[in-house]
C-alpha cells in the first residue's frame, strides 16, 4: 500500500533559475488551499486585534511593488501569473515578512520602518518572499516531512507534525538552509528583472546584516555577512 502511494503520488519539479530538482508528494492545489485557509485565519485574527493594514501608505507601496515583481516572476514560472496573489501589512512586531504557498504575503510595518526601507529595498524583501512561493518551498518541505514519516499520511497530519516535532525540524534544517539561500538568489534575480537596481540589493542586505533585532528574527537564515556576500556576487553578475 505504501509503495503504491509513493509511486502514484510521486512528482518531480525544478526550481526556477537554479534548476535544482525537487521531489514533491503533495499537489500544488492541495498545499495552496491549505495555505489560503491559514492565511485567512491569520489575517482575520490580526484584523480583530487591529493589527492589519493600518498603514495604508505602506500597504499601497507593497501592493504596487508586488505587482511588478509577480510579473517578472511569472516569466520564470508562467503558472505563477494565475495564482491568487495577496499582500497585507501587519503591526505585529514579531513579523518581518512572511509568505505562504500560492502567493500569500505578509509584511511587518515595524520591520520596514526600523530598517527605513526605500522602495528598492522593500522590493528586495518582497522578492525574497515571492521567490519562496515561486520555488514552492512550502510544498517541498511538507513533501520531505511525509517522506521522513515513511507512512501514508494526509497533508494536515504531516503539517501538524512538522510544526511540533523538533527532531523532524532538525532533520529538515539542511533543506531549509538551501531554500533560504535559493530565495535570496532567486529573489534578487526577480527584483532585477522587475527593474530594481542592484544597489537596492546591497543596501537592503547591508541594513539586514547590521540590524541586531533582524539577526535574531532571521536566526534560521544564513548569517547577515553570508547574505551580503551573496548580494555582492549577484550585483556583479547582474550589473545595472
Amino acid at each position: 500500500m505504501l509503495l503504491f502511494y509513493l509511486t502514484a503520488s510521486n512528482a518531480f519539479a525544478q526550481v526556477p533559475d537554479s534548476g535544482r530538482w525537487q521531489e514533491l508528494r503533495f499537489s500544488s492545489e492541495e498545499v495552496g488551499q491549505r495555505a489560503e485557509d491559514q492565511y485567512i485565519e491569520q489575517t482575520v485574527s490580526l484584523a480583530a486585534a487591529e493589527r492589519l493594514d493600518r498603514d495604508k501608505a505602506l500597504l499601497l507601496r507593497a501592493r504596487r511593488i508586488t505587482e511588478g515583481l509577480v510579473g517578472a516572476a511569472s516569466v520564470l514560472k508562467p503558472d505563477a501569473a494565475g495564482w491568487p496573489w495577496e499582500v497585507h501589512v501587519t503591526d505585529d512586531p514579531t513579523i518581518e515578512a512572511e509568505s505562504q504557498a500560492g502567493g500569500k504575503l505578509l509584511v511587518g510595518r515595524q520591520f520596514v520602518e526600523r530598517l527605513q526601507l526605500d522602495d528598492g529595498e522593500l522590493a528586495v524583501l518582497l522578492a525574497h518572499e515571492i521567490a519562496h512561493v515561486l520555488a514552492e518551498h512550502e510544498r517541498e518541505t511538507l513533501s520531505e516531512a511525509l517522506l521522513d514519516s515513511r507512512r501514508d499520511l494526509p497533508l494536515d497530519v504531516v503539517a501538524e507534525r512538522l510544526a511540533s516535532d523538533v527532531p523532524l525540524q532538525f532533520r529538515l534544517s539542511k533543506l531549509s538552509a538551501i531554500q533560504e539561500r535559493e530565495a535570496d538568489q532567486l529573489g534578487m534575480l526577480i527584483a532585477h528583472r522587475a527593474g530594481w537596481p542592484c544597489s537596492a540589493m546591497l543596501t537592503f542586505y547591508s541594513k539586514l546584516s547590521a540590524d541586531s533585532t533582524a539577526a535574531a528574527l532571521f536566526a534560521s537564515h544564513p548569517s547577515g555577512a553570508t547574505r551580503l556576500s551573496l548580494a555582492k556576487g549577484m550585483s556583479r553578475l547582474l550589473g545595472d
